[in-house]
C-alpha cells in the first residue's frame, strides 16, 4: 500500500490489551487458573480512545470506532500511531506486521 506523500505504508496486526481474570469457575480447581479476557478499545466523536471492560452492544453504538476486546484488527500506520498515544494500555507489543 502507498500513501498519498509516495511512501510505504505498512499494515499492522492489532490485538487488543487483555487482563487475566479468575476464578474460571465454581470448583477449588478453578481458583488457580485466570483466563485471558480482552479489553474492548473505543473512539468518540472528539477522538478520544477509552477502554470499556464489560461493554453492552446497545452503548457501542455511540461510538465511530471500536475494536472489541478479544478480536484481531488491521490498522494502518496512523491507526497506530494514535492508539499508542491514546492512554489507553496500548504499547509496541500489541502490534505485529502484516
Amino acid at each position: 500500500m502507498v500513501s498519498s506523500l509516495g511512501g510505504l505504508m505498512t499494515e499492522w496486526n492489532f490485538k487488543t490489551p487483555t487482563v487475566l481474570e479468575g476464578p474460571a469457575g465454581g470448583a477449588r480447581l478453578f481458583y488457580f487458573y485466570k483466563i485471558d479476557r480482552g479489553i474492548t478499545i473505543v473512539r468518540d466523536t472528539d477522538g478520544d480512545y477509552a477502554q470499556i471492560r464489560y461493554p453492552q452492544d446497545s452503548d457501542l453504538l455511540n461510538y465511530p470506532v471500536v475494536y472489541r476486546g478479544g478480536y484481531n484488527y488491521t490498522v494502518d500506520d496512523a491507526t497506530k500511531a494514535s492508539l499508542i498515544a491514546g492512554g489507553v494500555g496500548v504499547t509496541e507489543e500489541n502490534f505485529t506486521a502484516v
